[in-house]
């Protein structure tokens, strides 16, 4: 009899957090815990609301689940070999109609070649992705720039027709995310730094003009996962009391995310008519890699070391980024498979609680517990 009440407990717990099961996702699927930077944790699709900003509709894609402040020396770079895309349907039939795609690239300073110092009378690459200050955007101390692509995709995510996004003000078709927030002493004010990485864009199709950022922002989710898969180490009275809530500390208040976030008007997302659409974001990686193009014959295919590790922390310090940045194989790859990670959300034009990832109100990346989480005004009706 106590087993049959701890089973039903736990029943009902379990279906009460499945009530916002697709609110988020945190290394939930099996496959996706081995290519994390593919991991989507949110999306989020309101109205926009901060003064001036009528009319606007805030789409919001959350990747790379759990960073921590300290993780160096690499931090958390986007994949330059995945596609992510925020996808839009704007006549009710669960199909694509619209989607943005977003495609990284990093880029080592000196034309690949990395920073170097002189030791010992010889030129020795650098571990770090930084060689001292950061402050602006293509910061000359940044070792490894990261940046990105955009393109519009109208019809068939595949065999629509696509067209590139481009900055508004200059014109260009590539734009650069800022780097993690290392630290203080790196980068002494990372608010205003990243917001230099908020770009006013032309979207083709679009006669508003649009914005985009993308960059490491705190995870916006509040959730105990530690409790939730300890078989939900918590009373179901305790759980489902509204009163209770914040009642534990978030676990997830110290976590960072990567956020690809995009505000444009909504005459350019919805159809002609219908006000209503809906929203969802994917990441796909190429369904085949060929790392070695003239492979040894015999019965199988042979072995290709993919990591290594050794004297860990000292090879780590060791080593320069060049080195870590080394090609890991080359040849052909083979379409595009999505990984079927997605999130969907439906607007009826109504306001959400949420706030854009570049405005001072939603929450910068952390590097240790906030005292407080950040909140926004009440959006206008």
């Amino acid at each position: 009899m106590n087993t049959r009440l701890t089973r039903s407990a736990l029943g009902a717990a379990l279906l009460c957090l499945a009530a916002g099961a697709q609110a988020s996702s945190h290394r939930e699927a099996p496959f996706i815990t081995t290519v994390p930077k593919v991991d989507a944790t949110d999306f989020y699709m309101f109205n926009s609301y901060e003064t001036g900003r009528a009319g606007y509709v805030t789409l919001i894609a959350n990747y790379l689940p759990l960073q921590d402040g300290y993780g160096g020396p690499n931090y958390f770079s986007m994949d330059p070999n995945a596609l992510y895309e925020i996808h839009v349907d704007n006549v009710g039939d669960a199909k694509e109609h619209l989607t943005f795609q977003f495609r990284f690239k990093n880029t080592l300073s000196n034309s690949g070649a990395g920073t170097s110092l002189s030791i010992g009378g010889k030129m020795v690459g650098i571990p770090l992705i930084q060689s001292g200050a950061v402050a602006n955007v293509k910061d000359a101390n940044l070792q490894l720039g990261e940046s990105y692509t955009l393109t519009v995709v109208r019809g068939d995510r595949r065999s629509g027709t696509a067209q590139a996004v481009t900055n508004a003000t200059s014109g260009a078709t590539t734009f650069d995310k800022p780097v993690d927030n290392i630290g203080k002493k790196t980068i002494a004010d990372y608010p205003a730094y990243a917001a230099k990485h908020v770009y006013p864009i032309t979207i083709p199709g679009c006669s508003t003009p649009a914005k985009v950022f993308v960059g490491q922002r705190q995870d916006p989710f509040a959730v105990n996962l530690g409790t939730i898969f300890d078989l939900v180490n918590a009373p179901v009275a305790v759980i489902t009391d509204p009163s209770l809530i914040n009642a534990a500390p978030n676990t997830l208040a110290d976590k960072n995310v990567t956020t690809l976030a995009l505000e444009v008007h909504k005459d350019c997302l919805k159809s002609a008519t219908d006000d209503v659409i809906g929203g969802w974001t994917t990441a796909s990686l190429r369904q085949g890699r060929l790392l070695d193009p003239k492979p040894a014959s015999g019965h199988q295919a042979s072995e290709e070391g993919r990591r290594r590790l050794g004297a860990g922390l000292a090879a780590g310090h060791a080593a320069g980024q060049r080195g870590r940045h080394r090609p890991e194989g080359q040849g052909q790859v083979q379409r595009i498979q999505a990984l079927g990670r997605r999130a969907v959300r439906r607007l009826r034009h109504q306001p959400d609680a949420a706030g854009p990832c570049w405005r001072s109100r939603w929450p910068c990346p952390t590097r240790r517990p906030p005292t407080s989480r950040a909140t926004t005004s009440s959006p206008p009706s």
